[in-house]
């Protein structure tokens, strides 16, 4: 029986994967442009990420009024080369049409947590699922391929600069109080 449209096994050691580095910016002026590489990008609270569809609201599911969780999108590297790996088909960043591409951390386990990006601050707001537009613009199988390993929408608490090679790290939640 294949296993490969299963996710993998939850690590071990539960700080494994808890920082990573940002390896790629991309951006798009309109829902219909490419996405281009940019080693740094300004991250506006509250809008976007200057330069990119979403923050001028041209991205093809722009909401209006802006949304949070339409500021910022982050994948992992290491799902795009899983599924590419794992499909025989080519599969990478920018057909993903995601803006921060990461490695080395569990981008999931950052849903309902604020995280750093180098300066700035941002909070896991949900899953970003692949949808049926971005398998008519790739192919089909990604909708399974990428099924929860397709990123995370982000909102930007705290804007700044954004830069290839920051370190992403979880904010550290205040332990609860004992009642």
């Amino acid at each position: 029986m294949s296993t490969s449209h299963l996710l993998p096994a939850a690590p071990s050691d539960p700080t494994a994967r808890s920082e990573g580095r940002l390896v790629a910016i991309l951006i798009a002026p309109s829902a219909s442009a490419a996405m281009t590489a940019v080693d740094v990008v300004g991250a506006v609270a509250g809008v976007g990420l200057v330069g990119d569809r979403y923050s001028s609201g041209a991205g093809t599911f722009s909401p209006s009024p802006q949304r949070p969780d339409f500021e910022v999108t982050l994948v992992e590297q290491e799902n795009l080369d899983h599924h590419t790996r794992e499909s025989g088909t080519e599969f990478n960043a920018s057909m993903a049409r995601r803006n921060l591409v990461t490695q080395g951390i569990d981008l999931n386990a950052l849903v309902g947590r604020e995280f750093q990006v180098g300066a700035v601050r941002l909070r896991g707001i949900r899953l970003c699922e692949p949808c049926n537009h971005l398998a008519k613009a790739t192919h089909a199988g990604i909708l399974r391929g990428l099924l929860h390993r397709g990123g995370l929408r982000a909102a930007i608490v705290e804007g700044g600069t954004l830069r290839v090679g920051d370190i992403i790290r979880p904010i550290p939640q205040p332990n609860p109080i004992a009642v």
